[in-house]
Parts: structure tokens; sequence; C-alpha cells
């Protein structure tokens, strides 16, 4: 298959990407080198590809929560206990939806905003269908105030390397950052930790973390606060986060736009920090980037007549037009279906749905799962819209 008239930020004129079977089997100048239509040739306009998205922090079968909060707190522990009074039926509620439905749905979340590699955060979840890959081989533990015996498991002396990952200084008070020293001391055997959310972190403490992973989007919305990333960069590696929908909002893009208005990256820092920097940190650099050899993640998305890094950040999950996963299409625009069909890829294995008015074929039967969630919480709400 090859993927016709496309920009990537890492080149100004527009390639053919060529995939066979699961790599990108060669890159060519789409001015140089036009493509007569062949079956096997899709064409796109003013479109850009970029590698699959990793996701370094959800919580999958939190995301038929709505965003829950009540004012701004100073930590975690302080809006844990809000919400468990003031929202309990709401949580009783969702938590009625069995958890194969809701971690299904949370998988879809990731998909349909580009992303292609989610690590998961807290109990390992039976997976019935793995269509994006979920990471859930290190040792997770909640936090220090919710993690029981956190000191004996992470100091086991049984553990491979695999890195731990933690919630840690997520708060704006003294408490948030003293937690953090309590974390360093009691790491005893220096396990390799990867921390979440590190508000309240120093960049004494960054210097002893693999990586920290950046949930502004959740930040702002519990403490209105973040870490101090144009900081912690120089010490530690920073990887990029969306969290569980119950403190943040379902569309990667917009927590993007955030992160950017910031500043607290470069443009080209916080791109890294979805594709090769995670991939070094979970050991998947061969789907780092689009270049030969590298594995077919590769998303495809209308450019906004933007170019570079302007066109990346102007992306909503309504103009991505491709997705492929090992080089498999998991999702695709109607605007491409008639190619697609030549093909003969079989439009049995997707289903039909719309996104702000356009409409996407998706791998699986979304509107069933839809309404399995709405037989258990008929106040569901959902961004997508079944056809």
């Amino acid at each position: 298959m090859q993927l016709c008239n496309l920009k990537i930020i890492e080149k100004v004129e527009p390639v053919n990407i060529e995939v066979s079977r699961e790599q990108i089997k060669n890159i060519t100048s789409y001015a140089k080198n036009k493509i007569l239509k062949t079956r096997d040739s899709i064409f796109f306009e003013d479109s850009l590809a970029f590698p699959g998205l990793i996701n370094s922090h959800d919580h999958l079968d939190f995301n038929l929560f709505p965003q829950t909060g009540n004012r701004v707190y100073k930590n975690y522990v302080e809006w844990g206990e809000d919400i468990h009074v003031r929202n309990k039926e709401m949580i009783r509620s969702v938590l009625k939806i069995p958890q194969q439905l809701r971690t299904e749905w949370g998988m879809y979340k990731n998909l349909l905003n580009g992303i292609t590699k989610v690590v998961n955060h807290g109990e390992k979840l039976n997976i019935r269908d793995n269509f994006i890959t979920v990471f859930q081989n290190n040792y997770d533990l909640h936090s220090i105030q919710f993690e029981k015996n956190w000191k004996l498991k992470l100091n086991n002396l049984f553990t491979n390397e695999q890195p731990y990952v933690i919630h840690v200084g997520e708060g704006t008070d003294r408490a948030a950052h003293k937690e953090i020293d309590q974390l360093i001391q009691w790491n005893v055997f220096k396990r390799k930790i990867i921390g979440v959310h590190g508000v309240a972190m120093g960049q004494d403490q960054a210097t002893v973390f693999k990586a920290l992973v950046w949930c502004p989007s959740s930040n702002y919305f519990l403490l209105n606060c973040t870490a101090a990333i144009d900081e912690l960069k120089t010490e530690t590696s920073i990887l990029f986060g969306t969290d569980s929908t119950l403190s943040a909002n379902w569309n990667l893009w917009e927590h993007l736009r955030l992160a950017r208005n910031t500043l607290l990256l470069t443009d080209e820092e916080l791109f890294h920090s979805l594709t090769k920097t995670p991939a070094a940190i979970w050991k998947q650099n061969s789907t780092a980037s689009i270049a030969v050899n590298q594995q077919a993640d590769i998303v495809v998305a209308n450019s906004n007549n933007k170019t570079g890094f302007d066109a990346f950040y102007s992306i909503n999950p309504e103009d991505i037009q491709l997705i492929l996963r090992k080089g498999e299409i998991l999702l695709f625009d109607e605007a491409i279906k008639n190619q697609l069909a030549a093909i003969n890829l079989s439009l049995s294995l997707f289903s039909k749905i719309c996104i702000n008015g356009k409409v996407k074929y998706v791998y699986g039967d979304v509107p069933g799962l839809m309404n399995e969630v709405l037989s258990y919480y008929p106040e569901a709400i959902f961004p997508i819209s079944a056809l």
C-alpha cells in the first residue's frame, strides 16, 4: 500500500510512504515520483502524516466518567476525599458498568485521538482485543497516600528491570513536595521510577527519576497549576499523558494546545514527548518516527492549510483521515472509503461513527459497545455518535 502526497514534519516537500506488511518500506518525494493511480495507492490532499502517538498515562477503565471536581484543590488526597463525598452517586453509577466495557471504551478514546500505544496505570486489565498497544508490564503503585504497603512493594527483592510508575507530587502544597522526598528516601535499591504529574517537583528531585509524565490538562483542572516542566526537562525525560476523563477532557489535541501555550516545552520537545522520548523509555524505538524500516504505526490527518508544527497542533479527532497500526487499518475517513474499497478492504470489520459532523469508519463494533454501556448507565455521554 502506498500513501501518496503527504506532508511530514521532518520534510518540506510532500512524500509517498510505502507500507509493506508491518513496516514502512520506502519514502519518496511526491513531486519527483508522482504515482499513477493503482490498486494499492491512496491519495490525500492537504494532509499530514506522523507516527502513531504514545500516551504515557491513562486509566483505561476510568474514561466513562465526566470530569469530576467541585473546586480547586491543594492536592490529590483532598480531591479524592471531596469527590467521594459530593459525587458519590455518580461514581457508584459509572462503576456499575462492567470493567471490560469501560476498558474497551478507554482504548477507543485513545484510538480516536491518533494514539496507537497507551500506558495503563493501575491493576492489570483483561484486554480481549489489542487493537491498540496497551503497556501493562510495569510495576504500578498508585501513590504514597493511596497505595498500601508501597515501601515494601517498591523494595521487593524479586522484581526485574521494569520501571515503577507512581503518581507523585500531585499538589501545590508542602505535603505534595515532601512526599517526593519520602519516595526518594525509601527507594533503597534505586529502582527506576517514572513519576506521574510532579506538580510539586523540584529540579533536585527530578534528577533521580527515569522520566516524568506531564498531564497538564488534568493538573489545571484539579489544581489550577502544572509542573515546572521548563526546569524539570533539564534533569529528566518528559513524557506526555492524558490521564482519564475523570480529570481531563477526552480530546488529546486540546491538551496539546494547552501545553503548547504554556511555552514550557518547545514545539519539537512537546512532539517528542508523544513519540521519540516515550518510545525510548517504554522500549518501542521501532515506532518512533516516519522512517524506512520503522513499524508502520502511522496517522494521517487534515493539516488545515498549515505546515510543520502549526499543522500538527491544529488537529482535532475529526481531522484524522487514516490510522495504521503495524500496517493494519484501524480507522479511516469517509472521504477515502472508495479508494480503500479498491484495495479490497473488508468494510464488515468496521463500524460507522460521526465526530463533529465528520464520518469515520472504526475497527470493531463501536455502536454496539456504546449501546452496552448505555444499558448499564443511561446517563453516559459520548463525544461521538453512531451511524
